[in-house]
């Protein structure tokens, strides 16, 4: 089985500002550690402490403090933020030219700031902590902050041909072409692959045509660089789902306005569409009070629930929840009843025995799977685990049709999958730089509708097994193996389709115990044209098969 590691991120505090808002005691790091954010100590006048990865709005002091402050009861409550409307030239105008690079942004003016070394320290390591870990090293989100005073709005997002890109790169002292920046400056080698094999870069561009940053790389040494006598800045944060830049930019610009600047917002127009940033709306989200006790195992009244949501900086009124807007990780109901449980406190919880008794035995299917797992790894494989749900790319690569779409989805991943063959082209065209050969798998759910289910919807379990380089014998032999280990009878009948290529492909069938034939998966090498959707460039021979059938049957 693969291990998945959740990385948190490390933040240091300074100890003299922090304390300008809460003074450091046994108690306040046993606070800080119940928060759920463990305390790891003082060095060097510094306060260090861990934070989860769905976390990113408490990566800043001043993001922390606020939603600190409330925890402890200091300032309870959901902190309003009122962004100013547009001025005049507060715009950014995108080109449809960075479709296929880098499509979206949200954008921000703050203004009246007075920056010193800490505030720009944080800063800047709000920025990297921002892009390690809600931006994927730049690749989902990358953010540049530019002095206005240097800038003349408004702004075009535009891409160009990397010949047709020179500027000063940060922290350079001669010019440089889009290419050269990448294969010459530090950042630029860092992160060419984000830009690799695109024949345009995307650049922000002002009005006097100065470029001010080539995302996700670098900005400008002449545009793109704060210091002391900064007071206006204009925030940009481009990538691939608006809604994530958005809440990113959210992030930012309330860690700004807790410095005391003035939030604007900007016009970032698309075509003849406008999308109005930041808006810091909170978002409505309904709540059970029985689902709250019951997963809880509490008895909770209302008010005391009001009280513990005010606590993780919440507000709440008949049934439903306001979240702030620069959580990210709120996606569901379940996720504010883990806020009421962090506020309530878990070392308030009492450990119960269930009234039960009864012997515990291991799923058969479990046992099944399990087995299926080791014969694999003996032979080399790697398992792997991925989402369940799709983005519309992901289904039009593959070239999918009847999928089930979730209603009101928070992100792209908005498509139950079908299949494991997405899933598993995602898997190997995100490791195309890994070492070869690659010999992977997977069990996991796949869901189709079926009226026979109350959801209408049924939830079935598939094993796909992939090799590459590889061709048809290769992975005809695997699964051979398999079913002698599992002692099943799999038989192959030729027939052409998608998508393998043809002659080098068949449908898998199942022998049960009637001596009937069930068709329960596929097999074959996987046309070039559908390795070219994800890039990959070897040979993939792959097999995927319906483990519900052979489960019905030994069992």
């Amino acid at each position: 089985m693969v291990a998945i590691e959740i990385k948190m991120a490390l933040v240091k505090f300074s100890k003299k500002e922090f304390e300008k808002h809460v003074k450091l005691s046994k108690e306040i790091e046993e606070k800080i550690a119940m928060f759920g954010t463990p305390f790891e100590g003082v060095e060097n006048d510094e306060i260090a402490i861990e934070i989860f990865p769905n976390r990113p709005d408490l990566l800043s002091l001043h993001g922390y403090i606020r939603s600190f402050l409330s925890f402890i009861g200091k300032k309870p409550g959901m902190k309003k933020y009122l962004p100013l409307k547009p001025q005049k030239d507060f715009e950014v105008f995108v080109d449809k030219s960075v479709q296929d690079v880098r499509p979206f942004t949200a954008c921000a003016i703050v203004k009246n700031l007075k920056f010193d070394d800490n505030m720009i320290k944080e800063i800047i390591d709000i920025q990297e902590k921002l892009h390690a870990t809600i931006g994927r090293n730049r690749k989902k989100v990358a953010i540049g902050i530019y002095p206005l005073e240097k800038i003349k709005l408004p702004i075009r997002f535009e891409a160009r041909k990397p010949q047709d890109i020179r500027f000063i790169p940060l922290e350079s002292d001669k010019e440089m072409d889009g290419m050269q920046i990448l294969e010459q400056h530090p950042t630029g080698r860092e992160y060419a692959s984000l830009l690799g094999g695109m024949k345009k870069f995307p650049v922000f561009v002002d009005s006097n045509n100065e470029i001010l940053s080539m995302p996700p790389i670098i900005n400008s040494h002449k545009t793109g660089k704060i210091d002391e006598t900064t007071k206006d800045i204009f925030i940009e944060c481009s990538g691939f789902d608006l809604q994530v830049l958005k809440k990113t930019l959210n992030i930012l610009v309330t860690m700004f306005a807790d410095m005391n600047g003035e939030v604007y917002q900007m016009k970032v127009m698309y075509g003849n569409k406008p999308e109005i940033t930041p808006d810091l709306e909170p978002e409505k989200i309904k709540i059970d009070i029985n689902k709250v006790n019951k997963l809880l195992g509490l008895n909770l009244k209302e008010e005391e629930i009001k009280k513990l949501l005010e606590r993780m900086n919440y507000e709440y009124s008949k049934g439903e929840v306001s979240v702030p807007a620069w959580r990210t990780d709120i996606l569901h109901e379940v996720d504010i009843i883990e806020d009421i449980a962090i506020a309530y406190g878990y070392e308030s919880f009492i450990p119960k025995l269930p009234e039960i008794s009864t012997v515990g035995n291991e799923d058969r299917k479990e046992v099944l799977k399990r087995k299926i797992s080791e014969i694999l790894i003996g032979l080399g494989f790697l398992e792997t685990s991925s989402y369940h749900l799709l983005t519309k790319e992901d289904i039009e690569k593959v070239g999918l049709k009847k999928v089930i779409e979730v209603e009101k989805s928070k992100t792209d991943y908005k498509f139950l999958r079908p299949n494991l063959l997405c899933s598993m082209m995602k898997t190997l065209g995100g490791n195309i730089d890994s070492e070869y050969p690659q010999k992977i798998f997977e069990i996991g759910n796949v869901f189709e509708k079926n009226d026979k289910f109350e959801t209408g919807i049924a939830e079935r379990t598939k094993l796909i097994v992939a090799m590459t380089p590889a061709n048809f014998t290769e992975i005809n032999q695997v699964l051979n193996y398999l079913a002698r280990a599992l002692e099943v009878n799999f038989y192959l009948e030729k027939e052409k389709q998608e998508p393998f290529i043809e002659g080098r492909t068949g449908k898998i069938l199942f022998r049960n115990k009637q001596k009937k034939e069930m068709n329960i998966g596929m097999i074959g090498e996987i046309h070039p044209s559908l390795l070219r959707e994800w890039h990959l460039k070897m040979s993939l021979a792959l097999f995927e098969i319906d483990l519900e059938k052979i489960f019905e049957e030994l069992y």
